[in-house]
């Protein structure tokens, strides 16, 4: 009668056993960071503060004059219409101090919106208006560009928000 083979007794080197559990212990950190920042610091995507058709959105207000407007001193509302390899306005001069929101949209593909050291970077799709908020403290000159990649010119799709004392 035949017997059963017995398993072989599989031996893990002390020195791989360490490296192992080092592993496990760095990936459930990570995980737990990630779910800290994530939940516990409240960090969300930006919901689109309106819809718009993108086939005439560059036809229709406020989109059709994009550009900055001011609101008081001090407070401005910047429409940016992207486009591919194009945004519109390539250029907004605010002064020193002053609170910009941002209302961006796509009148074709999906598209990126990010001021360099500032907490602006939104995803443009089309169809929606995406907004946000920043201040402009320091003067200077503060490029903006498309960080997702929308065809062969996306390295040509740029402009700056230009901050004067």
């Amino acid at each position: 009668m035949n017997q059963p083979e017995e398993a072989p007794n599989l031996h893990v080197d002390p020195y791989e056993r360490i490296w192992m559990i080092l592993g496990a212990v760095m990936i459930a950190a990570i995980l737990v960071i990630i779910g800290i920042t994530g939940f516990g610091a409240g960090f969300a995507v930006p919901d689109p503060v309106a819809r718009v058709d993108p086939k005439t959105v560059a036809n229709s207000l406020p989109f059709s004059d994009p550009g900055l407007r001011e609101l008081a001193p001090g407070k401005y509302e910047a429409f940016i219409l992207a486009r591919t390899f194009l945004f519109q306005p390539r250029e907004i001069t605010v002064p020193a101090g002053s609170t910009v929101t941002f209302y961006v949209t796509s009148a074709d593909v999906q598209h990126g919106f990010k001021i360099e050291n500032t907490n602006v970077n939104l995803q443009i799709v089309p169809g929606q208006v995406s907004k946000l908020t920043t201040r402009f403290d320091t003067p200077g000159e503060f490029n903006f560009i498309c960080h997702e990649y929308c065809g062969a010119g996306h390295a040509a799709m740029f402009g700056k928000v230009i901050v004067t004392p």
